[in-house]
């Protein structure tokens, strides 16, 4: 997010990758797929042939951005409505995945300026100023959002990360529980196609894997958690000891994948 903690593509140890900069739908930013535009096509005049079909400008441009052809996809935008914010708002990601942050902004304001109300545009400025270190800023946008969409997974996600590099655990614990409390899926979206997006980027990765490890042992998804106990340990995380002291971690102590992780030599990745 919507390109959308400190790793993305748009984006740490400085690792770079969106899932939904959240990417997600326009009105569900919960998941990262693409959502194309609502009238993708219009019948042509019958002929002596079959009926065919005229895709609209957006609709293209959700293709190529399918397809990561940007440059094409950016095109296609520009000759839908100049007044549709998700029109503006999709160019703005088409830029953000090029990293040409400066003119996503541009987009990403003139969708808001569209539509004050368009939670998707704000959570995606968020994303800039995360992207520049800005994270008191991209916290503020992100709560912005937030009071316009209150049940965006990706939004309270994104808040999350921006806490995060903050070194708020505390609140970005509480951002990440609610974001999965409300879409168990929320950190295993791939998809960065879409009108918000996700961040992923974060340059305490081991830690941050920590922290999804500690979340997702608390809910009793104990895969997941093993998965981000795994992550954790390859990228550095030390304090083995916080996995046997816990209390999130107490129904995984018997769990012969948690004693065989714990008793593993991992190599830092």
């Amino acid at each position: 997010m919507i390109y959308g903690a400190a790793f993305s593509t748009v984006t740490c140890i400085t690792a770079t990758w969106f899932v939904g900069v959240s990417l997600s739908g326009q009105t569900s930013p919960v998941s990262a797929s693409f959502r194309p535009a609502a009238s993708t096509t219009t019948a042509r005049p019958q002929s002596a042939g079959p009926a065919a079909t005229v895709v609209s400008s957006e609709t293209r441009g959700d293709i190529f951005m399918a397809r990561k052809m940007y440059r094409e996809a950016i095109e296609a935008y520009k000759e839908a409505p100049s007044d549709s914010a998700v029109a503006q708002n999709k160019t703005g990601i088409a830029y953000h995945q090029m990293l040409d942050l400066n003119t996503a902004k541009k987009y990403y304001q003139r969708a808001v300026k569209i539509d004050p109300r368009y939670p998707e545009a704000i959570n995606n400025l968020g994303t800039i100023e995360y992207s520049r270190k800005n994270y008191r800023r991209a916290v503020s946008l992100y709560k912005k959002a937030l009071r316009l969409s209150p049940n965006s997974a990706s939004i309270y996600s994104n808040l999350g990360t921006g806490y995060f590099a903050r070194k708020d655990y505390k609140a970005a614990t509480e951002a990440f529980t609610k974001a999965l409390s409300l879409d168990p899926e929320v950190f295993e979206h791939k998809s960065t196609h879409g009108v918000l997006l996700q961040e992923r980027s974060v340059e305490e990765r081991a830690k941050y894997h920590y922290y999804l490890a500690k979340m997702y042992a608390q809910a009793g998804t104990n895969d997941r958690a093993l998965m981000y106990i795994r992550k954790a340990l390859e990228e550095g995380f030390k304090d083995k000891k916080k996995f046997q002291e816990e209390p999130e971690f107490a129904r995984m102590r018997d769990l012969p994948e948690f004693k065989e992780l714990l008793a593993m030599d991992h190599r830092v990745l």
